[in-house]
């Protein structure tokens, strides 16, 4: 078991030692994969982002500076950026807005009663997104259900950032108001 410190451990990854590197991921293997699972959702994307974060801990390991970062600040932080990029690049995926439409938007794990008043939830969005024009049902489906920001939107759909958020906005007033109508009615 190894008790050198973080620091002199890394210095040794920097001199190619491959026992500190494997002290360090065996110190460090948890943490890591903890953190890009929480960031990513998905273990498999996981284990790919903190394996690329040992292999950039040992290929930038002579540029650690302990003055700026503890050993494990630096390492998550390579961690947590590798994450988000991996999430990037999985929301880069194009996906059809009318597939998200026709998903069973209900939750299984809830009971009856739950589900029936979900059910009703869902059954009034899509009523209301059914509603819209389609330019105004995509660029608000990408954005809720994708998590888009109204740039991407703009990019994606060939139109300016100010189109996109318009028509976002636009969305989102006239699924409320279709909302608070039916909610009146009913």
């Amino acid at each position: 078991m190894w008790t050198a410190s973080d620091e002199s451990l890394l210095a040794g990854v920097a001199a190619g030692d491959a026992d500190a590197a494997t002290a360090l991921v065996r110190r460090y293997q948890r943490r890591v994969y903890g953190l890009a699972r929480s960031v990513l959702g998905d273990a498999t994307a996981a284990e790919d982002v903190a394996q690329e974060a040992f292999v950039r801990m040992w290929r930038h390991a002579e540029a650690f500076d302990p003055r700026r970062a503890s050993v494990a600040t630096w390492l998550l932080t390579i961690t947590r950026n590798l994450s988000i990029d991996a999430l990037r690049l999985r929301r880069a995926e194009p996906t059809d807005p009318a597939v998200l439409l026709s998903l069973h938007l209900v939750d299984g794990s809830r009971g009856p009663e739950d589900a029936a008043v979900a059910g009703d939830d869902v059954r009034r969005v899509r009523a209301a997104l059914a509603t819209l024009p389609d330019e105004q049902r995509r660029a608000l489906v990408r954005a809720a259900y994708l998590g888009q920001t109204a740039r991407e939107i703009g990019a994606y759909e060939s139109i300016p950032l100010g189109t996109a958020k318009t028509r976002i906005r636009t969305a989102m007033l006239k699924v409320r108001e279709a909302l608070a109508t039916e909610g009146r009615t009913t």
